[in-house]
């Protein structure tokens, strides 16, 4: 039986424990005043991944809160005072008929995302407490209630070990280190600690075997602002401007003797080339099944381009894949070894998709990721290099490493000395 562990506890279900008890020591410092069940549930909902995000949270809650208590007032006023119709069927169709302006207002404050708090603040003081002995009061205490909670929402989110960061230093990880074996998707913990340390000033990046086209989902909740090493280092991909920084090609000449061999051993080729900005992907015949399910699988990907041809004279060749029987494949790749060596790097793996293929990868005998790495440090006056890894295995807690070791090298604690 496999083993699984779970993902450890996030900082956020941390922080929204501590948030409720601090609501809970409020609640107790006022004499047992207001109800924290109020406050409990702003700071839930002001308790988020990023400073920015608490605060456009508060905000919204505050809004809601006012427009909340101010028509559940109205409503008070007129079912008690003006016509005594509360705990009636016309009377919960006022509440009902009340419903509409508490949203509209909302919408008019253009604070759509409040509405809802608004309705919950509005019904709780209509429907649950209009008949309190003072229910102007709970009107008061209702929106103390949320202040609370807002603040100490905000305040837990704004607590900080003091830590210096390391802005001379470029942090690099392989990205196939940090997915997930079942979804092959980032944790949440790793993008929300990696997006926080990028707008904090960390210059950290990821290196890839894959395309931009294969990383641009998996990484589009992540503000990347350096260039990304892809395709085995064979290029650099910028993902804030969808462009290539730079690439290692491969020469017309040599892809053609690559093609002639290629052929001989009746095999297909998907060569991967850069035409402009979009990386295009040129294959012949596809000739076994492998092939033809990498090909009906990816060619509806908005982010990557097959075309049933040959490249243009004027495209970039980046990187030729091959997919074959296994033993096909090792036949070939002893023979463009012995022809291209020493001019090119070629690479040979068992397949985990497909039992018993394998794949050849070729690219410029110049890619590769360290040197990447130092182009990234030379082009953007970064100083030095630290290469981030996982040893072993990637399972539930090892796929959250790299972020861990991320925060410990950007973001030491911070102890009085360097």
């Amino acid at each position: 039986m496999k083993k699984t562990s779970l993902p450890p506890i996030g900082n956020r279900i941390l922080k929204s424990a501590a948030g409720v008890f601090l609501c809970g020591a409020v609640y107790f410092l006022r004499g047992k005043g207001g109800i924290p069940f109020y406050s409990m549930l702003a700071v839930l909902w002001c308790i988020q991944p990023y400073s920015e995000s608490t605060l456009k949270m508060a905000a919204q809650r505050t809004a809601g809160t006012f427009v909340g208590a101010l028509f559940g007032l109205i409503t008070i006023v007129i079912e008690i005072y003006a016509v005594p119709v509360y705990d009636t069927l016309l009377g919960y169709a006022f509440i009902a008929l009340m419903i509409i302006p508490v949203i509209y207002t909302t919408v008019l404050l253009d604070k759509k995302n409040a509405s809802y708090f608004s309705c919950v603040v509005f019904l709780s003081i209509t429907v649950i407490h209009m008949t309190d002995s003072d229910p102007f009061l709970f009107v008061l205490n209702r929106v103390l209630d949320t202040f609370i909670g807002i603040g100490a929402g905000i305040a837990v989110n704004s607590v900080r070990l003091p830590r210096r960061r390391i802005t001379d230093t470029l942090f690099a990880a392989e990205l196939d280190d940090m997915l997930s074996p079942v979804n092959e998707r980032l944790t949440p913990y790793s993008k929300v600690e990696i997006n926080r340390m990028l707008s904090d000033g960390a210059n950290f990046t990821l290196a890839t075997m894959r395309t931009p086209g294969a990383i641009t989902e998996i990484l589009s909740d992540v503000k990347m602002k350096l260039p990304v090493i892809v395709m085995n280092g064979a290029a650099l991909y910028d993902m804030r401007e969808n462009s290539y920084v730079m690439a290692y090609i491969i020469s017309d000449s040599t892809c053609e003797k690559i093609r002639g061999i290629v052929r001989r051993y009746d095999m297909n080729m998907f060569t991967n080339a850069l035409c402009g900005d979009n990386l295009m992907i040129y294959y012949d015949e596809l000739k076994n099944e492998a092939e033809q399910s990498i090909y009906t699988s990816l060619k509806r990907s908005p982010y990557r381009n097959y075309v049933n041809r040959l490249p243009s004279p004027e495209d970039r060749v980046i990187y030729i894949m091959i997919v074959d029987s296994a033993e096909k494949i090792a036949a070939l790749y002893s023979e463009l070894t012995g022809a291209f060596g020493e001019q090119l790097r070629i690479m040979t793996y068992p397949s985990d998709d497909y039992k018993g293929y394998a794949y050849i990868k070729i690219y410029n005998k110049n890619a590769g990721k360290r040197k990447m790495i130092e182009y990234i440090c030379e082009s953007y006056g970064i100083e030095k290099f630290v290469t981030l890894s996982v040893d072993g295995e990637r399972s539930a807690r090892s796929i959250n490493k790299i972020a861990h070791e991320l925060k410990k090298s950007f973001e030491p604690l911070y102890l009085g000395r360097k």
